[in-house]
């Protein structure tokens, strides 16, 4: 797929010139997240108005692209048309601008987006941007939901896959999978550990401001500033990790005997496993990743840790672990669909397909049995999937085919959590209430309200009886 010069030309703004060369790698390639790429050195780089600009075209692009993509083919002369990924972007980020940013000028909009298909190498392609831009830019906006949608409607207006808002509704029904696909339309808060009182004091000092955690009284969200660019940041000692992504490792703490060995099966990128570490100082961690790339990653982060003697990182295949390894914590949290992620990692929905959810399952359903095989004691199963079939199902169909262990109410380990003040006096009747009759915790976006943007996260508690 071409891409674009490495530098800005003076006719497109560095801002929506990073932001084309990100939708082009995310078009080009599944492997690719534009999170990861809007952390990169050359988003970094551009100044704090233009790296605030591509964040927001990037990500509100994605977000809306199954709508931007119905409106471009209203207008195109043969609606069936297949263009050019540089001229399907470049029309993608016309449109978003036109429709739903209002302090971009249109002809900016417009202009800018046909140079970046001249960039491209669309010279005549261009002539279309501009006359297909022209005709929306004098259309008025997409309409709003309406009152009682209809599933279509639903899916159409907030722009998300018709099949994945229909299971969300059989699933949770209509309220629920609403507040699903509204929450997939915003920026979910930046959620931080702070590893220490002196680093959030050393914080309040910079221009950076924090607000209590929304769910865990030691979590704290990010208000205001650039945490990337503090020196507690670049030193591990803050880090950004979604406050349901904290739970899940807070939820393995409190057995009955302190564990000795701890296992976290796929452990990348590491917030998880450095908190097993802060609340088990007496345990020695086994953090296994199976990709070379998030191995290398996640080595580096556990070695300038202060746990980085307690943990010991492993490349390994947490389904292959050898027999013979015993630990008394395992914490499965295993790769999945990412459904309940969709605010931040739009993309997602873009790549699903409903046979994934399968291949998902079967993988789930390996790692969390071998699991169990090495686990003495308690095992955390957990997932960022809305979908029965990669948690629920997961965990009755080892469960079926494995003795001697049992769920365990996740009710009876948040109100362990509740009496020790580590759960917010707002989220500790919301996450009980969310627990299901067979024990397991579900947590929905949307489920803390409007002004809270949590992802979304499946956990199972078992142990060994």
């Amino acid at each position: 797929m071409p891409r674009i010069p490495r530098k800005a030309p003076t006719t497109v703004s560095p801002a929506r010139f990073e932001a084309f060369d990100h939708l082009m790698a995310i078009e080009s390639s599944d492997n690719v997240h534009a999170d990861e790429l809007l952390r990169g050195p050359r988003t970094s780089a551009l100044s704090d108005l233009d790296r605030n600009l591509c964040t927001t075209l990037v990500m509100g692009t994605l977000r809306w692209q199954i709508r931007i993509d119905a409106t471009i083919r209203e207008m195109l002369a043969k609606p069936n048309a297949r263009l050019d990924p540089a001229v399907r972007i470049a029309l993608r980020l016309g449109v978003f601008q036109l429709h739903h940013l209002d302090r971009i000028p249109a002809h900016a909009a417009i202009s800018e987006s046909v140079n970046l298909a001249k960039l491209a190498g669309h010279q005549h392609a261009s002539r279309m941007v501009n006359a297909v831009l022209r005709r929306i830019s004098e259309r008025p906006r997409p309409a709003p939901l309406p009152a009682n949608p209809t599933p279509a409607q639903l899916a159409e207006t907030t722009a998300h896959p018709i099949w994945l808002v229909e299971w969300w509704i059989t699933n949770y029904g209509f309220e629920k999978a609403r507040a699903i696909c509204e929450s997939g339309l915003q920026q979910p808060e930046l959620a931080l550990r702070i590893e220490d009182p002196e680093t959030e004091i050393e914080l309040e000092g910079s221009e950076v401001q924090l607000a209590p955690g929304a769910i865990l009284t030691g979590a704290r969200r990010l208000l205001q500033g650039d945490i990337t660019a503090t020196g507690a940041f670049q030193s591990g000692r803050v880090r950004i990790q979604e406050e349901g992504s904290q739970l899940i490792a807070e939820m393995c703490s409190n057995l009955a005997r302190p564990p000795r060995r701890i296992l976290d099966c796929c452990a990348a990128p590491g917030g998880k496993t450095l908190i097993l570490a802060e609340r088990n100082p007496q345990a020695k961690i086994t953090a296994c990743e199976v990709s070379p790339a998030r191995f290398d990653a996640l080595k580096a982060r556990m070695g300038m840790s202060s746990y980085a003697e307690q943990i010991e990182v492993r490349q390994a295949d947490a389904a292959g672990l050898q027999d013979g390894e015993v630990y008394d914590l395992v914490l499965a949290d295993v790769p999945c669909s990412g459904t309940g992620t969709l605010g931040r990692n739009p993309e997602i929905r873009h790549r699903l397909q409903p046979a994934d959810l399968a291949r998902h399952h079967l993988r789930q359903c390996a790692i969390l049995h071998r699991a169990l095989q090495v686990g003495t004691n308690r095992v955390i199963y957990s997932t960022c999937s809305l979908e029965p079939e990669e948690n629920e199902a997961v965990v009755a169909e080892v469960l079926a085919q494995t003795q001697h262990w049992r769920q365990h109410s996740a009710s009876e380990v948040l109100h362990e959590l509740e009496g020790e003040g580590r759960l917010t006096n707002q989220s500790a009747e919301i996450l009980k209430n969310a627990v299901s009759p067979n024990g397991s915790l579900t947590i929905l976006p949307g489920m803390f309200g409007k002004d809270v943007q949590t992802d979304g996260f499946f956990i199972a508690v078992l142990e060994k009886h």
